[in-house]
């Protein structure tokens, strides 16, 4: 038996035709806008995400990478960096005709989904950099890591059980960085607009906010 078999095994009958419901990226995406976000510290096996409903942007793209495996893509998944002054940001990646996109769970409106249209990594998460802000409504975004496939975590039941998914976290400190701005162009930033800014926190869990 694989890894996703023993995953989808573990689910009950309702929620194994909740998880066969989600047929695309766009309807896995739809799933995570619906579950609550989570201001909490732990991590959640995509498992749990399924069960309790609840989910930060590190569960959830977990979960869409176990989602988007159901469905014959790689779970991959990308690290997006900020400055210190901002929370870092995953992103469960699918390639379609070549071009990447992705899905997400995130506190911030401009922060979830692409349409695979993208035809490389960076041009994939340079589309995230207007929306990538602080409380401060200073943008934020400075890079991004290398893809990391999970299939290297099977042995670790990264789908099934929450106990070693700091071990996910720890390899995605450790992989290849690309960097996108220069001190000269990190200098020049202008502030977000505040109509911008609002409407990025619509329908944010407040408590998940960090305060930079």
């Amino acid at each position: 038996m694989d890894s996703f078999d023993s995953f989808f095994n573990a689910l009950d009958h309702p929620e194994q035709q909740l998880l066969s419901s989600l047929n695309s990226p766009a309807g896995i995406q739809a799933f995570l806008d619906s579950v609550r976000y989570s201001s909490e510290s732990i991590y959640r096996c995509p498992l749990q995400v399924l069960r309790q409903r609840v989910a930060h942007c590190f569960d959830g793209a977990l979960f869409a990478a176990a989602a988007l495996r159901q469905i014959g893509y790689p779970p991959v998944i990308l690290e997006m960096l900020p400055n210190d002054r901002d929370d870092d940001h995953l992103l469960a990646l699918y390639k379609q005709d070549g071009c990447w996109g992705a899905v997400a769970k995130s506190n911030f409106v401009g922060l979830r989904y692409r349409e695979p249209i993208f035809r490389t990594l960076r041009e994939l998460v340079l589309s995230y950099f207007e929306q990538y802000y602080n409380l401060a409504r200073e943008k934020t975004l400075r890079g991004y890591t290398m893809p990391l496939n999970l299939n290297a975590f099977d042995k670790f039941d990264w789908m099934t059980s929450d106990t070693h998914l700091e071990k996910i976290a720890d390899r995605l400190d450790q992989i290849q960085r690309r960097f996108l701005l220069t001190p000269k162009m990190i200098a020049g930033l202008a502030m977000v607009d505040e109509r911008a800014y609002l409407a990025g926190l619509q329908g944010a869990n407040e408590a998940g906010l960090r305060k930079p």
